[in-house]
């Protein structure tokens, strides 16, 4: 922008009202003491009437102030933050610019920087959160020398991020009754190719000859009269499917649960744990070769099928990352197409009775569950009785809802941190799930050898 004809003020900025004060005092006074014949009080009107001059003289000439976000290097963003570069561009003669940043969930933050042509500030905000945001909105104005000027306030948002769940290590993982394929990492009962052995057998037709065991051979048949063959159990893979309920999104704090406000930044909500949690689950079975799928409840759409590979980790996390409620979602007349003889993690926080009871009606159909609840610790205020007793009540119905589905043989793990861990500790796995997982996989084996033998 430049200024307009005949050197008035300057398109987009604004004339403040200090610049006609100084103007009004300074004739006011100068006037008085020439009438007065006061000299010490015409002195005093000087200065207020030299400062106006100056601000008029150095008023910016031309442009305004711009305010761009710019992207950021990779790899500067630490664990747990939310990172944004904003670029300021000013005209000559307007060096401070104030700035109120506004990040969901935080306090706002008012700051003056000083800006000479062109400057580059680095917003910052710690986060516990995952999915998609949007970080921060600026609004700014900039004042010119002695603030005869201003500028027109104007505001910025930054582009939205999707931040995405991070996967923690696990231990070993429960396995699906039924396993399937030809090949996989685990052994089954059945024969085939493999690397645990079954028995010693006479030669069959359709024994492959690099299967015969000539010790065994020797010792049992000296004259060769039979060939013996070792055979192996096959191998084969499991497949899982992760189910995510991402109809209801509620933090620790129980007052937040009724939509009043936006959900703080810092505290992890059902949501976000839901996503951590099934992210872990999803590369433990992945990097154990097996196959993973995704279901969401709250969205009826294509579910992603199961698959091996990195690549299926990827469509994984960014699928979780993009989960989040819509709206108020339909009761579904029917469980969503569970692969046979799979696996299911369901992911819920089981405040009411549709995501137990398709859990239920897996397990009833011979589907392994793994009910993982996702609820953070509640915070209850102590003030607000009614709050307390309305959580009473939820919380009574919930336990009573988590332990019918163990009645019915589904595993109910809770995924939060240890008491020693503390909360919200960065690449650390929750002991408690853990444990669980590790002994009910344990449990598994177990059983498994015991009806072999």
């Amino acid at each position: 922008m430049t200024a307009p004809a005949g050197g008035g003020e300057p398109t987009g900025w604004m004339q403040t009202t200090s610049l006609a004060a100084g103007v009004v005092l300074g004739l006011a006074l100068l006037t008085t003491g020439l009438v007065a014949g006061r000299a010490d009080i015409a002195v005093l009107g000087a200065p207020a009437l030299l400062g106006a001059t100056w601000a008029w003289t150095a008023r910016p000439r031309g442009g305004t102030v711009t305010a761009t976000f710019v992207p950021a290097e990779a790899g500067e963003a630490g664990p747990g933050e939310l990172r944004a570069r904003l670029r300021l561009e000013v005209p000559d003669g307007a060096a401070p610019v104030r700035l109120r940043v506004t990040s969901p969930g935080n306090d706002d933050a008012d700051v003056t920087v000083l800006v000479d042509g062109t400057r580059t500030l680095d917003l910052t905000t710690r986060s516990a959160r995952t999915g998609p945001h949007r970080t921060f909105r600026v609004d700014h104005v900039a004042a010119s020398v002695e603030g005869g000027f201003e500028s027109r306030p104007d505001d910025v948002q930054a582009p939205g991020v999707l931040v995405l769940p991070a996967a923690l290590p696990l231990g070993r993982l429960p396995l699906p009754h039924q396993l399937v394929g030809l090949t996989g990492p685990h052994t089954t009962r059945r024969l085939g190719d493999g690397t645990e052995l079954r028995d010693i057998h006479p030669f069959a037709p359709g024994d492959r000859l690099r299967r015969i065991d000539w010790r065994a051979t020797a010792r049992r048949s000296p004259g060769l009269e039979t060939l013996y063959v070792r055979r192996t159990q096959a191998t084969a893979e499991a497949t899982v499917v992760l189910v995510l309920d991402s109809r209801d999104e509620v933090g620790p704090d129980v007052t937040t649960w009724r939509g009043n406000g936006p959900l703080p930044m810092d505290r992890a909500t059902s949501l976000d744990v839901a996503r951590n949690a099934a992210a872990s689950v999803a590369q433990a079975a992945l990097d154990g070769g097996d196959r993973v799928g995704f279901e969401d409840l709250g969205w009826v759409r294509r579910p992603l099928p199961p698959a091996a590979g990195k690549r299926q980790l990827r469509r994984i996390v960014h699928a979780l990352a993009l989960a989040h409620p819509v709206g108020d979602p339909g009761r579904r007349l029917r469980p969503p197409q569970i692969p046979a003889g799979a696996l299911v993690y369901m992911f819920s926080t089981f405040l009411d009775d549709e995501s137990a009871s398709i859990a239920r009606t897996w397990r009833g159909t011979g589907h392994p569950v793994v009910a993982v609840d996702i609820l953070p610790t509640v915070e209850v205020p102590r003030g607000d009785p009614g709050v307390a007793l309305a959580w009473r009540i939820t919380h009574i119905e919930r336990e009573q809802r988590l332990e019918s589905l163990r009645r019915e043989g589904i595993l109910v793990v809770r995924w939060l941190p240890s008491v020693d861990d503390g909360p919200g500790v960065p690449g650390r796995t929750p002991r408690s799930a853990r444990t669980a997982l590790e002994l009910a996989a344990r449990r598994q084996r177990h059983v498994a050898h015991g009806t072999s033998r």
